[in-house]
């Protein structure tokens, strides 16, 4: 079975990062990007992934917001730089809260608990 996920951030090189340590799951298939909260929503509803990797801290929509305005509900794995919002995140049922830098083995102890799933 194939598994999709969305990367919502608005650095680049941190979807770049996420893309690079997705490309060892080949069971994953990435749906799409988003640099905007409010492009994430729209991408969320349309795309319907499996899991969503969300920052906190965007211009616009925070990740909180964005988990608000979505109807359909993935396994989400935060991944800010922030880490006074792992409470707020765990509250709003998250897979896992990873703190930037990534660690890649951090990452992939993520991913594979979002997979059990």
């Amino acid at each position: 079975m194939n598994t999709t996920c969305l990367i919502v951030d608005d650095e680049k090189l941190a979807r770049d990062l996420l893309r690079e340590y997705l490309e060892g799951y080949p069971e994953i298939t990435i749906v799409g990007e988003c640099a905007k909260g409010s492009d994430a929503v729209e991408q969320i509803n349309k795309l319907k992934p499996d899991i969503l990797f969300l920052d906190v801290q965007m211009p616009g929509m925070n990740g909180f917001d964005v988990l608000d305005e979505i109807d359909h509900e993935p396994y989400v794995i935060f991944t800010t730089a922030y880490d006074q919002y792992a409470i707020k995140a765990f509250e709003k049922n998250a897979v896992d809260y990873l703190l930037k830098p990534l660690d890649e083995e951090r990452f992939r102890s993520a991913v594979n608990r979002a997979l059990k799933r």
